[in-house]
């Protein structure tokens, strides 16, 4: 069977967790090359949205919208090779418009939360949206996960350049920031986030991406019995509203010790609120390195993360509580998703021992992520 034949039996639109035919996107759906289709997917802020879909020779298909750059849906085979979405998501635009707890979108401009929503460049003083109690959360009220990003397919890869100019004076934020997010699904089965900014005024910088994750395949199941190992002997506490102190903590006779695997829900209970903390990763250099890995043993599927960041982020999807469906009327409850954020640290911007998020004219603000599923 040649490779289109098999692009056109394998392309599947997806719910959150779940596959299902679409005939309207089929209808419109356009190659730009053998590894990527787009089709139109409605409209945000007066611009049309569209939804690519890149595929592997192995089959593999993420799906990425142009709004918020959001990774709508993962489908991946298990060990008995019945494939499924792995991530949270939608298969139509109207899920995201309704502002879900940012599923799959990349963040910024600054991702996680800053102090009482101000931070301090040379002399000058930054008020931003206090929008999570009386601090900063992802950005803003309209962060990069509400906007329409620009979008050209590679000519012969399964890659998707998305490209963002975030304005001097958005959300509060000094300086015209140029911003691109590369995706690439490769035939390993990873998908390369590649994030790249230069700005033409000082400012702070943390970007990432918010994929809730679900190894099952089935949003019916929590995330509990996943095991997840975290390369971290360290991690920053956080006050009441989920600050941290400053203090860098030894993660050793604690719950949030992942040194070695430990399925989720092991300890979850001896954290209040459950898990959402930034671990300070134990790194051997600058380089891309394995920081985390997460599987799950009824679907047999492994996450592995790579990052070239000095935090990661895990968030055990806490405020999910059943408001929220699929795109096939499942309710999303509590802890059936987990996000791991590879990022800098919470609150930089006024942690002087933290490492530095300022972005400076001349500099390229440069990180990258890979997430890698297989089986075992």
């Amino acid at each position: 069977m040649n490779f289109k034949k098999l692009l056109l039996m394998t392309t599947i639109t997806t719910a959150a967790l779940t596959s299902c035919g679409d005939g309207a996107e089929k209808k419109s759906e356009e190659s730009t090359n053998e590894k990527v289709t787009k089709v139109a997917w409605g409209e945000a802020d007066g611009k049309p949205v569209d939804l690519y879909t890149l595929t592997n020779a192995n089959g593999v298909q993420i799906k990425i919208s142009t709004y918020g750059g959001v990774v709508t849906s993962w489908v991946t085979p298990d060990k008995a090779g019945n494939k499924s979405n792995v991530v949270l998501g939608f298969d139509s635009l109207s899920g995201y418009l309704a502002k879900p707890p940012y599923f799959g979108a990349i963040i910024g401009r600054y991702g996680n939360r800053i102090g009482k929503g101000t931070f301090k460049i040379d002399t000058t003083t930054y008020q931003l949206a206090t929008n999570n109690g009386e601090n900063h959360l992802h950005g803003g009220n309209k962060g990069y996960d509400k906007v329409v990003w620009d979008a050209k397919a590679a000519d012969s890869t399964a890659s998707l350049t998305l490209t963002y100019l975030s304005k001097d004076g958005e959300e509060g934020y000094p300086g015209n920031l140029n911003i691109t997010v590369v995706y690439t699904l490769t035939d390993d089965n990873e998908l390369l986030i590649d994030y790249t900014a230069e700005t033409d005024k000082a400012t702070v910088v943390n970007l990432t991406n918010h994929s809730y994750f679900n190894l099952t395949g089935d949003v019916n199941n929590t995330i509990l019995d996943h095991q997840l190992q975290i390369n971290a002997d360290k991690y920053t506490p956080v006050d009441a509203g989920l600050i941290p102190t400053g203090e860098l903590k030894d993660v050793k006779g604690t719950p949030f010790d992942f040194l070695q695997p430990h399925k989720i829900g092991e300890r979850i209970a001896a954290v209040d609120g459950g898990y959402d903390h930034n671990f300070v990763l134990t790194r051997k250099g600058s380089d891309l390195e394995l920081v985390a890995t997460l599987s799950d043993s009824v679907s047999g599927r492994k996450l592995e993360v790579f990052t070239t960041e000095p935090g990661l982020q895990f968030y055990s999807g806490n405020f999910l509580d059943g408001t929220i469906k699929t795109s096939d009327g499942k309710s999303i409850n509590l802890r059936t998703g987990l996000c791991l954020e590879t990022q800098h640290f919470p609150d930089s911007p006024n942690q002087p021992t933290f490492p530095s998020t300022l972005l400076k004219p001349g500099e390229k603000y440069h990180t990258v992520t890979k997430y890698k599923i297989s089986v075992n």
